[in-house]
């Protein structure tokens, strides 16, 4: 998976119709779209670049709002392991590196079906690593998605996370 998408409960079959079609219109003719146990939540495989078809959606929203429906949030995901603290640990190391020196960042965790430890995962992180923490306005963020035993991670400037509503919302401002 390197893409995840949440939508309303009980749409998730139309939300996998929309981002399929989506992703064929950029490109990708064989996306993997799955819809996950967890209700609004569905992962996507494509061969795309996961960070670039987010802003592609952000442009086509802003020239056509009406064209997605379904879809709530679509975060890109660069590493996926399983959902155990010391891998996490381990994947997120490498993309430390996507932090320049002089940067901020925060961590972020969203889980779903899992009892690891938030708190423990944001100290081993934070322990790595050097930049200054900034929780309101970071350059970068240590998106951590944990869906039951598969953990995704990526780290994204704000805008690289896609919030449907919000990028409509920004139309009528």
């Amino acid at each position: 998976m390197n893409l995840i998408i949440t939508c309303a409960r009980h749409l998730e079959p139309e939300t996998q119709e929309e981002i399929t079609k989506i992703l064929g219109e950029f490109g990708d003719d064989e996306p993997k779209i799955t819809i996950t146990n967890m209700s609004g939540i569905l992962t996507a495989k494509t061969n795309l670049d996961p960070i670039n078809v987010v802003e592609k959606i952000q442009e086509l929203i802003l020239d056509e709002p009406w064209s997605i429906r379904y879809c709530l949030r679509i975060i890109p995901i660069q590493i996926v392991c399983e959902t155990k603290i010391e891998d996490i640990e381990e994947k997120i190391s490498e993309l430390i590196e996507l932090i320049s020196e002089g940067e901020s960042y925060r961590i972020s965790i969203e889980k779903r079906n899992s009892d690891i430890s938030s708190q423990e995962m944001i100290t081993k992180i934070a322990n790595k690593i050097k930049n200054k923490v900034s929780l309101e306005n970071p350059d970068k963020i240590i998106q951590i998605e944990i869906l039951g035993g598969i953990t995704g991670m990526a780290v994204l400037k704000k805008s690289d996370i896609l919030s449907v509503e919000k990028t409509k919302r920004s139309l009528s401002d």
